[in-house]
């Protein structure tokens, strides 16, 4: 079952958490979101083939994906948008929202000539993808992991879909419970954060920027929402955070006995 992360107006949020759960411990947990608002749908980050099947089920429950109009990845990795052969199947007029980094590789997830004219290349500063009545906004959230990566702020439910950071490992089912304080999941967020974020100056440069916008929710692309304090508080540990490169010393880079 979904958890309902904003509902009003037309406008819905949808968090799906556990549609790979019976792999959990051989899969990483993700989480993938639809927004549906005046009869148009997009879902974010709609993930790989462990989840394809009860994602797709689970979401005519509430929207007919005929209807969407886009398919948004905040970057390429598999666990993000491995099944997009199959969702270009199911939903032939979606265009496909990529880094353009990202835009000429994954044509490599489908048979030949499915994705020819639907690939939009986001450029680097980003841009607003519009949703029915509204736009979501691409921010630049590049090195973090990805070369080329977004995250997606919806100024409506004023929700951050803040894809790899933000990150805690855990299950399905404890994913759907928002965390009102970081202590809660920090334990379960450094040692991820530490190693798969470039750098502590890409860091503070999306802090700066993040912190311009109104938050009222941040959702990962794995593990628990971050809600109301522990926004800010993520946002103050993450401008701190030596990580990547940081971290890294000759040491490193050995060629293994």
């Amino acid at each position: 079952m979904p958890v309902t992360l904003y509902n009003r107006d037309g406008h819905e949020c949808l968090m799906f958490t556990d549609l790979a759960d019976d792999h959990f411990g051989e899969a990483v947990q993700s989480n993938q979101f639809l927004i549906t608002d005046d009869n148009t749908g997009a879902i974010i980050d709609p993930g790989g083939n462990l989840a394809y099947s009860e994602l797709y089920l689970e979401m005519t429950k509430h929207f007919p994906p005929q209807r969407l109009s886009a398919l948004i990845a905040s970057h390429a990795d598999p666990d993000i948008i491995a099944a997009l052969d199959r969702w270009t199947t199911a939903t032939p007029t979606a265009k496909i929202y990529v880094s353009k980094l990202w835009e000429r590789f994954v044509p490599h997830f489908c048979k030949p000539g499915k994705t020819a004219g639907r690939v939009v290349g986001i450029p680097d500063p980003g841009m607003r993808i519009r949703i029915g009545r509204n736009d979501l906004i691409a921010l630049p959230a590049h090195f973090m992991h990805a070369e080329g990566n977004f995250q997606f702020y919806d100024p409506v439910s004023k929700i951050l879909f803040s894809g790899d950071l933000g990150v805690s490992m855990l299950s399905g089912e404890a994913a759907k419970s928002p965390v009102t304080s970081l202590a809660q999941v920090l334990p379960t967020m450094e040692g991820f954060h530490r190693r798969y974020m470039v750098s502590n100056k890409i860091l503070r440069m999306w802090a700066d920027m993040v912190s311009t916008l109104q938050i009222d929710l941040m959702v990962p692309q794995h593990g628990a929402p971050l809600y109301g304090p522990a926004v800010k508080e993520f946002i103050q540990w993450i401008r701190e955070l030596q990580c990547g490169v940081d971290l890294m010393t000759s040491q490193s880079y050995r060629v293994p006995a």
